[in-house]
């Protein structure tokens, strides 16, 4: 039994996200082979065969997967499974875009979101926005599985010695073509990356008022997230938004301003180490999951907090 994780990457670094997947698929016995599929992807390559745990990396380097393209990266996953007992990959938006197509080819149901594995067919997923956990177990012959990567460690990204296989299949499926893309660029880290996360919710009121927490965040080398709420309020954009329908993130310290802590936000933060919420409203639902709990106007606390740092 062999398992094949899907490296995501940009066709120069290995996403962090794919180091979590590895962990997840060495926990599901076997041996863990790592594709990756891209173009002039060599750089991703070489840092993917020195990831701990890995056993062979095998590399599709065309045109065709340069952006990694749904419709292309579903029908060489799917070639390739057929060697493999799972096929893993990071519950990223690359994840949940190309995955389902893969279990829709092979006719298999997959598993979507996994925190924990219990054996090699029998794993956990949160469901009803994390207030429950559900055990999963497949009998399918490939079992199809996207990783929550904040529920495992990021494997060694050096100490491996991974075998390389070159593969040539090249799968372009005519149906879609890349017309462009528009980055956010930031100074400050990923949110999904950060160790410190300090977000705001509706009662910041505006978007302009975030400049609040920037500078904080500056101080702390921290992430700026945001909730639901605020997102959908148009105070920022919705690349900010942590919770069920935006980022999952777990960080060292995630600092709520403003957030009255809806299920909806909860289910994409709870797991962070430290929470610390400032909210006016006692009664608010973010106090019963704070570590520690400010209630205060966040317009006289956050000021204040600044001055200390």
């Amino acid at each position: 039994m062999a398992i094949l994780v899907i490296a995501e990457h940009d066709n120069s670094t290995l996403k962090g996200a794919t180091l979590n997947a590895v962990t997840a698929a060495t926990q599901m016995g076997g041996d863990v082979h790592l594709l990756v599929a891209g173009a002039n992807c060599g750089a991703v390559a070489e840092a993917g065969a020195a990831v701990a745990g890995i056993n062979k990396l095998l590399v599709a380097d065309n045109a065709a997967y340069e952006h990694q393209l749904a419709e292309n990266l579903s029908k060489l996953v799917t070639e390739v499974a057929e060697d493999y007992s799972h096929v893993v990959a990071p519950a990223t938006t690359t994840g949940k875009n190309f995955l389902p197509r893969v279990a829709a080819l092979l006719d298999v149901a997959q598993i979507s979101d996994i925190t924990a594995v219990e054996s090699e067919n029998t794993f956990q997923r949160p469901i009803y926005a994390g207030n429950a956990i559900a055990t999963v177990e497949s009998l399918d012959p490939v079992k199809v599985i996207t990783v929550r990567g904040t529920a495992f460690d990021a494997a060694a990204a050096e100490g491996g010695s991974a075998t390389v296989e070159t593969l040539d299949a090249v799968h372009d499926a005519g149906v879609s073509s890349f017309v462009g893309e528009e980055m956010a660029k930031s100074d400050r880290p990923e949110l999904t990356a950060a160790n410190v996360i300090i977000s705001g919710g509706r009662g910041m009121g505006n978007g302009e008022n975030f400049a609040m927490l920037e500078k904080i965040a500056d101080k702390l080398g921290a992430a700026v997230g945001a909730s639901r709420a605020a997102v959908d309020a148009g105070f920022v954009p919705n690349d900010m938004q942590v919770g069920q329908t935006g980022k999952i993130v777990a960080p060292e310290l995630y600092i709520a301003v403003g957030i009255s802590g809806a299920i909806q936000h909860l289910a994409g933060m709870k797991d962070s180490k430290i929470i610390v919420a400032i909210n006016k409203d006692e009664e608010a639902p973010i106090f019963s999951v704070a570590d520690y709990g400010l209630v205060a106007d966040l317009f006289d606390a956050v000021p204040e907090l600044e001055k200390l740092l």
